[in-house]
């Protein structure tokens, strides 16, 4: 599902996706509060949100449609490659962040990893997330000491951008047991999505 003011913009990337066989637009929304009511009636696997919007901003909506339990993945595609931007969409339940002006190719391959469970992330980006995350860290001394042993072997499961599938498989455990040890994890670190532990972890060399 596509979330975006701009007609054109997303008669391009519905376009663009129409490419891929793999891929089939469900529904499309003009503004957040049109997108939250269609992802709570389409149920999509990804949803693609536009940060900057009228009304509902994209950081407004996705807090939304969490709150609301969307568990579809979903990427924010935007102008804006301001930190504050990309750690606020990071944190809010964001799956990814995907500058406007990236390569349609690269685009694709963003959003396919994404499905797969993957870190979508603008290559460009990484960077200054990491960075902005590792300044936080120093700032509230967060530390992986309290984590138990099971919690710290998903974290570096996270750090390698394994879906909860891949990491229930990698350690034989069940589905439904990740999530609660992802849940734990995320509530000590003090992080609100497995995207941001993922970053911190890999810049804190846990991977």
């Amino acid at each position: 599902m596509i979330i975006d003011d701009h007609p054109l913009f997303r008669k391009g990337v519905i376009q663009l996706l129409g490419m891929e066989p793999e891929f089939e637009v469900v529904a499309e929304a003009a503004s957040g509060s049109e997108g939250v009511a269609l992802a709570l009636e389409h149920h999509p696997d990804l949803i693609l949100l536009d940060l900057n919007m009228k009304g509902l901003n994209g950081i407004e909506t996705l807090q939304l449609m969490r709150d609301k339990d969307v568990d579809s993945r979903i990427i924010l595609l935007t102008v804006s490659n301001n930190p504050d931007d990309l750690v606020g969409a990071i944190r809010a339940g964001s799956d990814g962040y995907i500058l406007k002006d990236t390569d349609p190719e690269e685009m694709i391959r963003l959003i396919k990893e994404s499905i797969l469970g993957k870190n979508a992330i603008s290559a460009e980006l990484s960077g200054l997330l990491a960075m902005a995350l590792r300044q936080e860290a120093v700032i509230t001394n967060r530390s992986q000491a309290g984590l138990t042993e099971r919690e710290l072997s998903i974290l570096k499961c996270l750090a390698h951008g394994m879906s909860n599938k891949l990491i229930a498989r990698e350690l034989d455990i069940m589905d439904s047991t990740v999530k609660v040890h992802i849940r734990n994890l995320l509530k000590k670190l003090k992080f609100r999505s497995r995207v941001e532990a993922a970053v911190w972890a890999v810049s804190n060399n846990l991977s």
